[in-house]
């Protein structure tokens, strides 16, 4: 996913991971909740709730944090949140996918679409990016959990379609509904991943560049800052060296 993995890489050379870990760890925290809500409180019986938690571990998020969420989920008074996804384009045509999780849809839909109008994009009908998008299974771990080829071979053994491996990471993607079973299997060669969640892997990718390209970042960290956002997606490319000049 080459725009996101870009834009990932940008962000932590900038610094930015540890000002941003209280609102990951809300954002996780969320996910768990929300899944907790909707099955099972027990992961054994929620795969969604089992991935939310280990996600929310491969971020190192404390174990307490994980069981406040998890007990969030059977509270009376606890909000109910609705699960909503925007579509749009940013600068030089670039699709856009925003997946949010509020308890307010009038305050996401407004604050989501001022993001977009401030920041040279515009937000779109549901279905108009969706399509050049593909839902499947992300799995990422750390570059030195394993070498390139061991990491290739244990992925294809657990069933996974593809591996993208850089100096950063590796990325494995496969089928949404193996997504569970893939990262199990990959856990138990490597340890816990960083990431497992299902995620819109862009079909092909726009190039940008020089300006755009400065404001299609700003965009997209500029909605991963909105609270009710969960998770952003566009399919744009950025070349090394333009990532260097973004990067500062």
């Amino acid at each position: 996913m080459a725009g996101h993995s870009k834009w990932a890489n940008i962000q932590h050379r900038k610094g930015r991971q540890d000002a941003k870990r209280s609102k990951m760890f809300s954002k996780l925290s969320k996910e768990i909740t929300i899944a907790a809500k909707m099955g099972a409180p027990d992961p054994e019986f929620n795969p969604r709730l089992r991935l939310a938690i280990q996600a929310a571990k491969g971020q190192s998020m404390p174990k307490d944090n994980i069981e406040r969420a998890i007990k969030k989920s059977a509270m009376a008074d606890e909000a109910s949140f609705e699960e909503i996804r925007y579509e749009g384009f940013g600068p030089g045509g670039v699709g856009v996918i925003v997946e949010a999780l509020t308890d307010n849809r009038n305050r996401a839909a407004s604050e989501v679409r001022s993001t977009f109008s401030k920041n040279g994009g515009n937000l779109g009908e549901t279905g108009s990016v969706s399509f050049m998008f593909d839902l499947v299974g992300y799995i990422e771990f750390a570059a030195d959990a394993a070498s390139e080829d061991d990491m290739l071979e244990a992925a294809i053994d657990a069933g996974a379609d593809d591996v993208v491996s850089s100096n950063d990471m590796h990325e494995i993607y496969c089928a949404f509904d193996q997504l569970a079973e893939v990262a199990a299997a990959l856990e138990k060669h490597f340890g816990e991943p960083q990431s497992a969640k299902p995620v819109w892997k862009p079909q092909n990718t726009i190039a940008v560049e020089g300006d755009k390209a400065a404001t299609l970042i700003k965009l997209i960290t500029t909605l991963d800052d909105c609270d009710d956002v969960q998770n952003v997606y566009a399919n744009f490319e950025i070349s090394d060296e333009e990532m260097e000049r973004l990067a500062g």
